[in-house]
């Protein structure tokens, strides 16, 4: 009896917090990742994305809003290194691991790197408005 008792209570103490926790939670973010991919978190995300901003009381929703106006590392890293193959100055090359770069890339290999980074500026970063 002594069992009942204490599980009926406790059930009792769930029941009566589950609205309490459930109104908590008042906004959920809906994102997509570059992939394509949909996330929903209830903290804005870290990277640029376009966001909708969700009252999950009402179900309405802000609108499109973009997350942050930072650009993200992996956007500025391929823009930083597309500026830099893109210049006249050579670019050095680190083949041994050593950190220090001991030779130039070719044309070929610099007209490569050149279409890698264009794609992840395309991929990582928003288009300007």
């Amino acid at each position: 009896m002594r069992i009942v008792s204490s599980l009926t209570c406790t059930l009792l103490l769930t029941l009566l917090a589950v609205p309490v926790l459930a109104q908590q939670q008042q906004r959920v973010y809906q994102w997509k990742d570059s992939s394509g991919v949909t996330h929903y978190t209830d903290t804005a995300p870290k990277e640029s994305h376009k966001t909708r901003d969700i009252d999950v009381r009402t179900g309405t929703t802000a609108g499109a809003t973009a997350a942050k106006s930072e650009e993200s590392e992996q956007c500025t890293n391929a823009r930083n290194n597309l500026a830099r193959l893109q210049s006249s100055n050579a670019v050095g090359i680190d083949t041994n691991g050593d950190g220090k770069p001991d030779r130039n890339l070719t044309d070929a290999e610099r007209k490569s790197q050149v279409t890698l980074n264009e794609a992840g500026v395309k991929a990582f970063c928003t288009p300007a408005k």
